[in-house]
């Protein structure tokens, strides 16, 4: 990951920065710029040699080719050139849109979890209001039940009141 790279990159500068590394590149790029300037040497010394042939001769081929002899390293060096200016944009191009994707993927990530809130939000709302309405029905329904018991209580005792004085009414109109 990310704690890697920097890790890696953190050996990799405390190597190149060691006097180990330093002597290994003083050699090295001695070797390669000896080898380098015998080789530009050997491209000159052939370019020398078809330019006075080519004038001896009469030839403007190997002028040509005298030329074509001197430029070719360069050649070779801006092809190499463009192909990593070609990659990098390539590269630029696809982190563009990369970042693109994500920075949409990261607003739709919100715009959800604002609706979501939201939905969320309403919901215990309405869980509140039923909870609060069932607690007031419950409430209304114990005091229903108590006035439906009271209300059996004096049914009672009407009916009870009712045959006293049924019982009186008949002692009465017996005595008559």
């Amino acid at each position: 990951t990310r704690q890697e790279e920097i890790s890696a990159v953190s050996e990799a500068l405390s190597f190149l920065t060691s006097d180990d590394a330093h002597d290994l590149f003083t050699r090295t790029f001695n070797f390669v710029q000896v080898d380098f300037s015998n080789g530009r040497q050997q491209r000159s010394d052939v370019a020398k040699m078809l330019v006075a042939v080519g004038h001896k001769l009469h030839s403007p081929e190997l002028v040509t080719l005298a030329s074509k002899v001197r430029l070719d390293a360069f050649t070779k060096v801006k092809k190499a050139i463009d192909d990593m200016v070609s990659k990098l944009l390539q590269d630029k191009e696809d982190e563009v849109k990369h970042k693109d994707y994500c920075v949409e993927e990261i607003n739709t990530n919100e715009r959800e979890d604002d609706l979501k809130n939201r939905d969320k939000a309403e919901k215990e709302a309405q869980i509140d209001t039923l909870t609060n309405t069932i607690h007031s029905l419950t409430k209304e329904l114990d005091t229903l039940k108590a006035e439906i018991s009271t209300l059996q209580t004096e049914l009672k005792r009407a009916g009870e009141d009712r045959e006293k004085e049924n019982k009186d009414f008949q002692d009465t109109v017996a005595d008559q």
